[in-house]
């Protein structure tokens, strides 16, 4: 049986940073760090790409930049390089159309191009973008869709 594939973003990873005294916010993280969990028992394959390590590389916080990266690291599945790069400007240049910003259509191509069936984010705009070939939900809907289908 397939594994789900599933991509998050730079602000999802983040989430568990932030500031928990909001309730959504505390969900979020929460869903978050059930979903890492989900990854390193093996329940689902984690994509990363070029575009997340760019991101994350970015990242002003040394602390939060290094955790990151070493969960990324050590439990990425599958990888899109840069070797993807036209296809995912091609795909990015699509999402655009519709009002997504650079990076978000470039992290979205990316998932598409790895055939994951979920994108997650914590980006409130970025989840108003409805696609046909991926689903886009925060952590908190798609841990509770997970445990639908259990």
């Amino acid at each position: 049986m397939k594994r789900l594939k599933i991509y998050l973003d730079n602000c999802c990873y983040n989430r568990p940073y932030d500031d928990q005294s909001q309730l959504s916010i505390n969900l979020e993280a929460l869903a978050k760090l059930s979903i890492q969990q989900e990854i390193r028992e093996g329940k689902v394959d984690l994509v990363t790409s070029y575009i997340l390590l760019a991101e994350n590389a970015a990242n002003r916080f040394e602390a939060k930049r290094k955790d990151i990266q070493a969960f990324i690291d050590k439990q990425t599945h599958t990888f899109v390089s840069e070797a993807s790069g036209s296809k995912v400007k091609e795909i990015a240049k699509e999402i655009m159309n519709s009002g997504v910003k650079l990076m978000d259509a470039c992290h979205i191509a990316c998932a598409i191009i790895a055939g994951c069936d979920y994108f997650i984010s914590t980006d409130k705009r970025l989840l108003k973008y409805h696609s046909d070939q991926i689903k886009i939900v925060n952590p908190t809907t798609y841990v509770l869709e997970r445990e639908e289908t259990k």
